[in-house]
């Protein structure tokens, strides 16, 4: 009988489909969340806080005067080894074009971390990524003081930070 199926293999295939739909579903929500997280994020650090200018908030939360962190170039696609990043009054690393170090990787979220001044020091934030964030080849799982030497990878692309 050509026309009898097996309902055993019916029901695999729609199982089947119902998990490849609810794949490509989670896909396009994850994507969609980078590229929300991206326009929404505010800047990273040194904003002006409620009755505070800016100039204020960055002095007050700032490094130390004689400190000049930076973020060096190890290893990258879209940036020559050795370029430096300012990032004394705090930064946004990700693939958004409103980063402050735009990260040129398939691995990076749009808006995948962030640097900012805290008490005479730097840290460091993942924002969510998908995924992660990585200090001295650990995990992020919470903000991090960030100090002289410390390597920051986000998929394939590795910087050192300087003071």
């Amino acid at each position: 009988m050509a026309g009898d199926a097996d309902p055993l293999a019916i029901l695999l295939k729609f199982g089947f489909l119902a998990v490849l739909y609810l794949f490509l579903l989670f896909i396009a929500r994850s994507a969609m969340r980078d590229l929300r997280r991206g326009e929404e994020l505010p800047a990273a650090a040194g904003t002006a806080g409620p009755g505070r200018d800016g100039a204020a908030a960055a002095a007050a939360d700032g490094p130390p005067v004689d400190l000049n962190p930076r973020l060096e170039v190890v290893a990258g696609k879209g940036h020559q080894s050795g370029r430096e990043f300012d990032v004394r009054a705090g930064a946004r690393l990700g693939r958004s074009q409103v980063s402050e170090v735009h990260i040129d990787d398939s691995y990076a979220s749009a808006a995948h971390a962030r640097l900012y001044p805290r008490a005479g020091a730097v840290f460091i934030e993942d924002l969510g990524s998908t995924n992660g964030t990585y200090v001295n080849e650990r995990a992020l799982t919470r903000p991090l003081q960030l100090v002289e030497g410390d390597t920051v990878r986000i998929g394939d692309t590795e910087l050192r930070y300087r003071e």
